[in-house]
């Protein structure tokens, strides 16, 4: 028994996993369970996906540690990849280490490069817990104990039109999520979206689209502001993009990045080249094995028997979402059937206070659909008899 002991920040979910690979996971019994968890989505593309993975080992044989002050040539290979999927107006990026750090850096351009200090955003939303990803976190319970936090931030409500006649002039950037995950799996509406660009124009404010969940193919497109057919200022991204390998990016126009200057920003381990080499083979795999095509079909067909499963469970109050990032809104909390999932060996995920979330990665096959629906449906029905007086 060692002294110390790791702290955790997450509830303990008594499973020890000693082996992952795909869409499955292990215990040291050799019990074998269907990830829907995928660490919170960053295993969207599958675990130990050999092609990052051997991208990783192969850069390890060469150089392992160098930071942008040095050139190495898979920072370039990785930039031509990314091309490929970075939209076109977008010229300049850099990686980073977590969704977090990736939403700091973008709060703190638009700060930079617009001269003003007011930022913005929605009610439900979650964008990291550092000092100023708090800022414009939605959630009171993520914000509470730790505030005051970074100042002149308002919080408007998400989804609503109106409220958006709050941001003036002195607003120097607003951040959303075209589907808010820990929020409840809550997808942004269109005419929402469209006044929210508008408005952003009419203010000379930056739109940062927060992609760190929804993007890299997960919804059924690469990135999840295709649905609504707006474009980002400034684009934030994470979990999904290195296949497993802990970075995150964002990208922006060459007007924004030539306001910057050295020392703006800095991370020890951003751009990295095990990093690079993780995001490059990422980009091949999306493309090259059609991850968002699969991901909208998977998508439609697990909604699809999640509907038909728990239609007429008056636990259930609704089944939303995009593609493979889905969740089901209950009328009690979700802690109950998470814990059946799981001892159904099916891991699945909280959002907000009561939805049960499924965020499987793309390989998932349509008996996995059938297994992962099965588990959560005879579950909800349980729990269902249990809520029933007889």
């Amino acid at each position: 028994m060692t002294r110390l002991k790791y702290m955790k920040f997450y509830e303990d979910r008594g499973l020890e996993i000693s082996k992952a690979e795909g869409q499955y996971v292990w215990d040291p019994e050799g019990n074998i369970y269907l990830d829907f968890h995928t660490g919170h989505g960053v295993a969207f593309l599958g675990h130990r996906n050999p092609k990052v993975l051997e991208a990783i080992v192969s850069q390890l044989e060469n150089v392992a540690t160098a930071t942008p002050s040095f050139k190495v040539k898979i920072r370039e290979d990785m930039l031509a990849s990314l091309e490929n999927v970075i939209p076109a107006h977008l010229s300049h990026v850099t990686l980073l280490n977590s969704g977090s750090e990736a939403v700091e850096l973008a709060l703190k351009i638009a700060r930079k490069t617009t001269g003003k200090k007011r930022l913005v955003g929605f009610s439900g939303s979650f964008h990291g817990r550092t000092m100023g990803a708090l800022s414009v976190t939605g959630s009171p319970r993520y914000r509470s104990s730790f505030e005051p936090l970074v100042g002149d931030t308002i919080i408007l409500p998400y989804n609503n039109v109106e409220a958006l006649d709050k941001i003036d002039s002195e607003t120097a950037g607003i951040i959303v999520e075209i589907v808010q995950g820990e929020g409840g799996v809550i997808p942004a509406e269109r005419d929402f979206i469209k006044a929210l660009k508008e408005k952003a124009e009419e203010k000379n404010a930056i739109l940062i689209v927060d992609e760190v969940q929804t993007g890299f193919g997960r919804t059924g497109s690469i990135w999840a502001f295709q649905h609504y057919n707006v474009e980002p200022d400034i684009l934030v991204a994470g979990k999904a993009v290195g296949g497993g390998f802990p970075v995150s990016l964002i990208a922006l126009p060459e007007d924004l990045a030539l306001k910057l200057e050295p020392g703006d920003h800095g991370s020890t381990f951003g751009g990295n080249p095990l990093a690079c080499a993780a995001v490059k083979a990422s980009v091949e795999v999306l493309l090259g094995d059609n991850v968002a095509g699969k991901a909208e079909f998977m998508g439609k067909l697990l909604y699809d028997k999640l509907v038909s499963k728990l239609r007429g469970n008056r636990l259930v109050k609704s089944i939303r979402g995009l593609g493979l990032m889905l969740g089901i809104d209950l009328r009690i909390t979700p802690g109950s059937i998470i814990k059946c999932a799981q001892s159904r060996r099916v891991l699945t995920l909280k959002a907000g206070s009561t939805v049960v979330r499924l965020l499987p990665p793309y390989l998932i096959t349509e008996s996995d659909v059938e297994w992962g629906v099965e588990a959560v449906a005879r579950c909800a029905y349980e729990e269902l008899s249990l809520k029933t007086p007889t």
